[in-house]
């Protein structure tokens, strides 16, 4: 696959984070407001079934407490 890439001129760099969307970061995390984070569900997607959500009040990609009853943006469901 490698090879492909660099054989049609282009390269291949794996994301280093999912954060940090346009430079007003928090260390790797990106903020509430950036992530368009509320603390109630969207329909029934919540932070509580997203496979980011760190029990019992954190996340993995936005900074600061979050409702396992929350949601934003990067919501990702779990399997």
């Amino acid at each position: 696959m490698r090879f492909i890439l660099l054989a049609a001129g282009g390269s291949f760099a794996p994301p280093r984070r999912l954060a940090a969307v346009d430079g007003d970061k928090v260390g790797d995390k990106m903020s509430k407001q950036q992530a368009e984070y509320q603390d109630s569900p969207k329909g029934i997607a919540m932070c509580a079934t997203c496979t980011l959500f760190v029990t019992p009040h954190s996340c993995k990609v936005v900074d600061g407490d979050v409702s396992p009853n929350g949601w934003c943006k990067v919501y990702a469901m779990a399997d």
